[in-house]
């Protein structure tokens, strides 16, 4: 039997903030709702687009997604991370019956 164990951390609000680490990658570290810290490791072209995508979009969320890796003191490192923005669409709202009804009757 085969295993992986993946994880995908999802945000919204603002960036994490992020530090430059080696080989061309950024630190990046978030605390869920646990108190947990999940640091990942993103490339930073892939970091980059995410600051665009934010500033782009009205209303967004994020997520890093990546392997889970090893326990830290306060949380645990994702493996291979990669980060995604994605624009969250405004949903319209359903008309009332009523109004449908209204509508037929005036024409």
């Amino acid at each position: 039997m085969q295993v992986k164990s993946e994880v995908t951390i999802k945000f919204s609000g603002e960036l994490p903030t992020a530090t430059p680490a080696a080989n061309k990658k950024v630190e990046v570290s978030l605390t869920d709702q646990n108190g947990y810290v999940f640091t990942a490791q993103v490339n930073a072209k892939s970091w980059r687009k995410a600051e665009t995508n934010t500033s782009e979009f009205a209303d967004w969320a994020g997520a890093i997604s990546g392997k889970l890796g090893q326990r830290t003191d306060s949380g645990f490192e994702i493996v291979d991370a990669g980060i995604q923005i994605f624009e969250k669409k405004v949903k319209e709202p359903k008309p009332e019956e009523g109004a449908v009804v209204a509508e037929a009757g005036a024409s």
